[in-house]
């Protein structure tokens, strides 16, 4: 099957769909030209804006982007509202969801849900993360979006967590949650979580920490799944703390033909997003090596999974945010 499977003379009904998925049937390359704002340091955004651009020249595949800045308060953005199967990345959400809850009930988090948490994030174990999706449920998965904002992620239909709707802005907001005083998780509880993304075992840590500086610490975690529509979707979020400073990366893609190819070009945005935020810094985290890429899915969705179920998930479940109005009105 085609990777991009909407073309010129795509079916009425497809295009329907489409228009319901808040989603644009497109062929080749998507758009490439980043928007950056820094009110008070517009020579950095503009610089900024050049380097995303040039990082992405002659790139093929979809590609979002969206990027804080807590010390010069820059916001870059690149279609940050495309949405993309969340692969593995659904795991943050799971995690603060799970913290959340644990803090509804005045507790940390018990032994079950560390002995799942951890493997989660830093091996990301799909078993783990298939026990905390299903006695988490919906609801509150949702109404955790919900109060993060991130209003335009649509979970995965059934059990196919991997297939979660998600964009770049929202990816972003569920970072501000773990690194913002102002947020729905208590200090112990964003110190927990961020701990264990720190904590990403090594051949699991190539896209964003990619031109990253000494003296930083990077908080991620990442998704590779490859599908016959779409072809390889490549993700990478992360928060990056130390130096009095903290910032937050997250690049989603797919209609990548590898998976080495999707990580080059996550390493390519990140690297110029570490360089415009720390001049004069050298970077300590350089590309990862071809022959460090697996090219093997991360399994967050089974191979016998139905192509496009999120058009289902859409019908079955409502628009984003459903699952959490529905909770809100009980």
């Amino acid at each position: 099957m085609s990777s991009h499977p909407l073309r010129t003379r795509t079916t009425l009904s497809a295009l329907v769909i489409a228009a319901l998925l808040n989603t644009t049937p497109t062929a080749g390359a998507a758009p490439r030209t980043p928007t950056c704002r820094a009110p008070k340091h517009p020579a950095l955004a503009k610089q900024l804006t050049r380097d995303l651009k040039a990082a992405l020249a002659g790139r093929s595949g979809t590609v979002s982007v969206a990027v804080h800045d807590d010390r010069t308060k820059l916001d870059c953005t690149l279609a940050p509202r495309t949405r993309y199967d969340a692969a593995s990345v659904v795991k943050v959400l799971m995690m603060e969801a799970t913290l959340r809850r644990a803090q509804s009930r005045g507790r940390g988090p018990t032994a079950w849900e560390r002995g799942n948490l951890g493997p989660m994030i830093r091996s990301s174990d799909n078993a783990a993360a298939g026990r905390l999706w299903k006695d988490l449920g919906r609801t509150r998965l949702g109404t955790t979006l919900t109060q993060a904002g991130a209003t335009r992620t649509v979970l995965g239909p059934h059990g196919y967590w991997g297939l979660t709707r998600t964009t770049a802005a929202d990816q972003l907001r569920l970072l501000d949650r773990l690194t913002a005083r102002r947020s729905f998780l208590t200090a112990g509880s964003r110190v927990y979580g961020l701990k264990l993304m720190s904590e990403v075992r090594k051949n699991q840590r190539w896209g964003v920490p990619a031109g990253m500086p000494r003296g930083l610490r990077a908080h991620l975690k990442n998704g590779w799944l490859p599908r016959a529509t779409h072809g390889w979707r490549i993700h990478s979020i992360g928060a990056f703390t130390g130096q009095g400073r903290t910032y937050r990366i997250a690049v989603l893609s797919h209609d990548n033909p590898s998976m080495a190819y999707g990580v080059r070009t996550v390493e390519r945005v990140a690297q110029a997003v570490h360089r415009a935020l720390n001049k004069g810094r050298a970077g300590a985290i350089g590309l990862t090596p071809p022959e460090e890429i697996s090219e093997r899915s991360d399994g967050s969705v089974p191979p016998d999974a139905p192509e496009a179920p999120e058009r289902q998930s859409w019908f079955a479940y409502g628009a984003p945010g459903a699952a959490a109005r529905t909770a809100r009105a009980r």
